[in-house]
């Protein structure tokens, strides 16, 4: 497949409620700089021809502004408004993509998490070049941790950790995939991009992911983020 585009997609809608805090977690600061906007150097630093499309909560607009002027924030992105949840606002950046361009399958669309500050460079080269093969890449690490699972009944039970991968972001999908998996309504099984593309029949290829890749959700988040932080 010949790429002609990428683009990556970077949800921020979230409203931070398990950070004790007023401000969403977006726009907390991680070494001098807001959370968010680390997320989008990542994919400058990486490669400039990769169109950014920032999905945030209208609400938020003025908040982000005023923060890309406070700290002279001169990455090139597209703004769009999110929805009502995750998977409406990354809806609503593939449809603003969709809009751009007429040969999707020369399109690779990558879509990440706006907390997820600490993405690496080898990642998304790894996402992106999985994605440019196979249709699909998704980060995964093994987990570190005993695993047990609870059923309707609230009883619990002891699982191979061997058999589980915590999933992360960057997830890489050429675009005509994504426009058809995109078509369903949405359910509360889509967790991520990858459980809509799976619905649609089509296979999920795994890359090995990063345990630095953390998805900033608690106040000891920034801390930890703060070691790691480049």
């Amino acid at each position: 497949m010949a790429v002609l585009s990428k683009y990556v997609i970077i949800v921020s809608g979230g409203t931070g409620s398990r950070m004790d805090s007023s401000l969403p977690k977006q726009f907390h600061l991680l070494n001098g700089l807001p959370i968010l906007m680390h997320s989008l150097y990542a994919f400058y630093r990486n490669d400039k021809s990769i169109k950014i499309i920032l999905v945030i909560n209208k609400a938020h607009q003025k908040l982000w502004e005023d923060l890309c002027k406070k700290y002279a924030f001169e990455v090139p992105y597209d703004l769009v408004y999110g929805g009502e949840s995750r998977f409406h606002s990354v809806k609503n950046g593939l449809d603003f993509i969709f809009k751009q361009e007429s040969f999707l399958t020369n399109v690779l669309i990558g879509i990440h998490d706006g907390v997820r500050p600490l993405i690496s460079q080898e990642v998304i080269n790894r996402a992106y070049s999985t994605a440019e093969s196979n249709g699909s890449a998704i980060p995964a690490i093994k987990s570190r941790d005993s695993i047990r699972i609870i059923n309707a009944k609230k009883e619990n039970k002891a699982i191979d950790r061997d058999s589980v991968l915590i999933i992360q972001t960057p997830q890489v999908f050429r675009a005509d995939l994504l426009q058809e998996a995109y078509k369903h309504k949405f359910e509360e099984s889509f967790t991520d991009d990858a459980s809509v593309i799976e619905k649609s029949g089509y296979p999920i290829h795994l890359i090995e992911g990063d345990i630095r890749n953390i998805k900033i959700t608690y106040p000891t988040d920034i801390d930890i983020a703060a070691i790691w932080v480049k």
